[in-house]
Protein backbone atom coordinates (compact mmCIF):
# COMPACT_ATOMS: atom_id res chain seq x y z
CA UNK A 1 0.00 0.00 0.00
CA UNK A 2 1.13 3.55 -0.77
CA UNK A 3 0.05 6.76 0.89
CA UNK A 4 0.23 10.17 -0.77
CA UNK A 5 -0.20 13.27 1.38
CA UNK A 6 -0.59 16.63 -0.33
CA UNK A 7 -0.12 20.02 1.27
CA UNK A 8 0.29 23.66 0.34
CA UNK A 9 -3.07 24.60 -1.14
CA UNK A 10 -4.98 27.72 -0.22
CA UNK A 11 -6.39 31.02 -1.38
CA UNK A 12 -4.20 33.31 -3.45
CA UNK A 13 -4.77 36.43 -5.52
CA UNK A 14 -4.34 36.41 -9.31
CA UNK A 15 -0.68 36.73 -10.17
CA UNK A 16 0.38 35.13 -6.91
CA UNK A 17 2.29 31.94 -6.18
CA UNK A 18 1.81 28.73 -4.26
CA UNK A 19 3.95 25.66 -3.70
CA UNK A 20 2.34 22.25 -3.37
CA UNK A 21 4.02 19.22 -1.85
CA UNK A 22 3.20 15.53 -2.10
CA UNK A 23 4.94 13.07 0.17
CA UNK A 24 4.82 9.37 -0.68
CA UNK A 25 5.22 6.60 1.86
CA UNK A 26 4.74 2.86 2.00
CA UNK A 27 5.79 0.36 -0.65
CA UNK A 28 7.07 2.77 -3.30
CA UNK A 29 9.83 0.64 -4.77
CA UNK A 30 9.89 0.72 -8.56
CA UNK A 31 7.60 3.72 -8.86
CA UNK A 32 7.68 5.07 -12.42
CA UNK A 33 6.44 8.64 -11.99
CA UNK A 34 4.64 11.15 -9.81
CA UNK A 35 2.22 13.64 -11.22
CA UNK A 36 -0.09 16.51 -10.36
CA UNK A 37 -3.61 16.66 -11.74
CA UNK A 38 -6.19 19.43 -11.43
CA UNK A 39 -9.94 19.13 -11.31
CA UNK A 40 -11.85 22.36 -11.78
CA UNK A 41 -15.50 22.60 -10.75
CA UNK A 42 -17.68 20.77 -13.26
CA UNK A 43 -14.71 19.61 -15.32
CA UNK A 44 -12.73 16.42 -15.73
CA UNK A 45 -9.42 15.85 -14.00
CA UNK A 46 -6.51 16.97 -16.20
CA UNK A 47 -2.77 16.48 -16.11
CA UNK A 48 -0.83 19.47 -14.82
CA UNK A 49 2.68 18.05 -14.64
CA UNK A 50 4.51 14.73 -14.40
CA UNK A 51 8.06 13.80 -13.47
CA UNK A 52 9.57 10.35 -13.80
CA UNK A 53 11.41 8.87 -10.86
CA UNK A 54 14.48 7.51 -12.60
CA UNK A 55 15.36 9.93 -15.39
CA UNK A 56 13.51 13.01 -14.25
CA UNK A 57 11.66 13.38 -17.55
CA UNK A 58 9.08 16.17 -17.19
CA UNK A 59 5.79 16.74 -18.95
CA UNK A 60 3.53 19.78 -18.51
CA UNK A 61 -0.05 20.43 -19.46
CA UNK A 62 -0.30 23.12 -22.12
CA UNK A 63 -2.16 25.57 -19.87
CA UNK A 64 0.61 25.71 -17.26
CA UNK A 65 3.79 25.69 -19.35
CA UNK A 66 6.09 28.53 -18.37
CA UNK A 67 4.22 29.18 -15.13
CA UNK A 68 4.43 25.95 -13.15
CA UNK A 69 7.52 23.92 -12.24
CA UNK A 70 7.52 20.33 -10.99
CA UNK A 71 10.48 18.95 -9.07
CA UNK A 72 11.27 15.98 -6.89
CA UNK A 73 13.37 14.96 -3.92
CA UNK A 74 13.92 11.23 -4.22
CA UNK A 75 15.48 11.01 -0.76
CA UNK A 76 12.33 12.44 0.78
CA UNK A 77 10.03 10.67 -1.71
CA UNK A 78 8.40 14.03 -2.25
CA UNK A 79 7.31 15.88 -5.36
CA UNK A 80 6.71 19.62 -5.49
CA UNK A 81 4.70 21.90 -7.74
CA UNK A 82 5.76 25.54 -7.79
CA UNK A 83 2.91 27.57 -9.24
CA UNK A 84 3.60 31.15 -10.34
CA UNK A 85 1.48 33.75 -12.13
CA UNK A 86 -1.66 32.03 -10.95
CA UNK A 87 -4.90 32.74 -12.79
CA UNK A 88 -8.53 32.33 -11.69
CA UNK A 89 -8.85 29.44 -14.14
CA UNK A 90 -6.19 27.56 -12.16
CA UNK A 91 -8.75 27.16 -9.37
CA UNK A 92 -9.54 23.58 -8.50
CA UNK A 93 -8.58 20.58 -6.45
CA UNK A 94 -5.02 19.44 -7.10
CA UNK A 95 -4.37 15.72 -6.78
CA UNK A 96 -1.06 13.91 -6.53
CA UNK A 97 -0.71 10.61 -8.38
CA UNK A 98 1.97 7.92 -8.25
CA UNK A 99 2.10 5.22 -10.89
CA UNK A 100 4.08 2.15 -11.86
CA UNK A 101 4.78 0.63 -15.28
CA UNK A 102 2.53 -2.30 -14.30
CA UNK A 103 -0.48 0.01 -14.31
CA UNK A 104 -0.74 0.31 -10.55
CA UNK A 105 -1.58 3.81 -9.40
CA UNK A 106 -2.40 5.65 -6.21
CA UNK A 107 -4.00 9.04 -5.66
CA UNK A 108 -3.84 11.51 -2.85
CA UNK A 109 -6.88 13.10 -1.24
CA UNK A 110 -6.37 16.40 -3.02
CA UNK A 111 -5.69 19.95 -1.92
CA UNK A 112 -7.84 22.95 -2.81
CA UNK A 113 -6.33 25.87 -4.70
CA UNK A 114 -8.45 28.97 -5.13
CA UNK A 115 -7.26 31.93 -7.19
CA UNK A 116 -9.46 34.92 -6.54
CA UNK A 117 -9.26 38.58 -5.68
Amino acid sequence: QVQLVESGGGLVQPGGSLRLSCAASGFISGMYAMSWYRQAPGKERELVAQITTAGGTITYGSSVKGRFTISRDNFKNTVYLQMNSLKPEDTGVFFCRANWATGTEYWGQGTQVTVSS
